[in-house]
């Protein structure tokens, strides 16, 4: 009898991303049993939308067993608010930006809860994805976490949070393109092992959002495929089992950023001017890139921030200590020379740089 290899997976039983989608959360979790909850909700949030969801709640008879505003990644912290969840819990709901997600999708991951998942704004994947970014030992760090047993967006609220943050979920969906590449070129050189399942997932995430249709990245539709494709992010990486199919040598750029500077931008905005840079040194899609990040006005937001060029050039060299045990193409001295050369020679960077 042959022995084989058999992927078992983890996807959100609820998906929706609509208009209004708050207002019928309580049906929505009622639909699969849930009568106890814990809410923790993003700061400020609260006054925003705590009528409205406790009261969605309410009518489908569950009880909100605690909520609470939640404005720390403290991974100390939020272990003690991990164990002293109440017995009765059956799910813990995260509203909010990335933190409160990150720590509520942690505290449900520690529990071995159901996590529901419902993003205020579309700035990346992580609403989607079963790793959370905490602060371990005064470091920001991923660690496991639960991928969310549903997702609801509503895609009102999310039109209603700054536009930068759509500039930012949008840098991080196109990102794809050169985070899929860069593990191909990680298995050429024996390092991974690409999984064709989660590549084909990712691709159909990425492809479908950039032929998108849109006169405004306000519209419904478009929204809706930026959410769903950021969405079908996440269930790739869960079946690669890494963070892979989504997160390539734009992303250590990013990361890199975040340690070198004393206020870095929003993640999927420095994503997003790596993900063109990358593109240009992989000669791959470059010309596609430029034009989804021109025609959503993702680079005039970018050219009005005054970057500085040099951060970009320490962020090159610095990139592969982020995660030593990758091999990108930044991982070879050659790529992060012609990286470096491409970021101080090409027309667009040189408008988004101002040099």
């Amino acid at each position: 009898m042959s022995k084989f290899n058999a992927s078992h997976i983890a996807i959100p039983t609820i998906l929706k991303v609509d208009p209004n989608a708050l207002d019928s959360i309580g049906a929505d979790l009622r639909g699969c049993s849930f009568k106890k909850v814990v809410i923790y909700f993003g700061n400020g949030l609260i006054d925003m939308f705590g009528c409205k969801v406790m009261e969605a709640l309410r009518d489908a008879d569950i009880e909100v067993l605690e909520y609470c505003e939640l404005d720390t990644i403290n991974i100390d912290d939020i272990i003690n608010l991990a164990f002293g969840l109440p017995n009765a819990t059956q799910a813990v709901i995260g509203l909010g930006g990335g933190k409160v997600i990150d720590a509520a999708k942690y505290i449900g991951f520690l529990r071995k809860l159901p996590f529901i998942s419902v993003p205020t704004s579309a700035s990346s994947d992580g609403f989607s994805s079963a790793s959370a970014s905490l602060v371990v030992n005064g470091r920001r760090t991923s660690v496991p976490a639960r991928l969310a047993f549903g997702i609801i967006a509503d895609t009102t609220v999310i039109k209603s949070a700054p536009q930068k943050f759509l500039y930012s979920g949008i840098g991080d969906m196109v990102s794809k393109i050169t985070a899929l590449y860069d593990w191909k070129f990680e298995e050429t050189h024996g390092v991974a092992q690409v999984n064709d399942f989660a590549l084909m997932i990712a691709k159909k995430a990425v492809n479908s959002f950039v032929r998108t249709p849109f006169e405004s990245i306000q519209d419904n539709l478009f929204l809706k495929e930026l959410l769903d494709s950021l969405a079908m992010s996440g269930i790739a990486n869960e079946i690669a089992g890494s963070s892979a199919p989504t997160s390539g040598s734009e992303h250590l750029i990013s990361h890199a950023l975040d340690k070198i500077l004393e206020t870095p931008q929003l993640h999927g905005i420095q994503v997003g001017i790596a993900t063109y840079l990358m593109s240009r040194v992989h000669d791959h899609r470059w010309q596609r890139v430029n034009t989804i990040f021109t025609e959503t006005g993702f680079w005039d937001y970018v050219a009005a921030l005054n970057l500085n060029v040099e951060d970009y050039i320490k962020a090159i060299d610095l990139a592969p200590s982020m995660k030593p045990f990758r091999h990108t193409y930044l991982h070879e001295e050659q790529y992060r020379e012609l990286a470096k050369k491409i970021l101080t020679e090409d027309d667009i960077l040189l408008k988004i740089f101002h040099l």
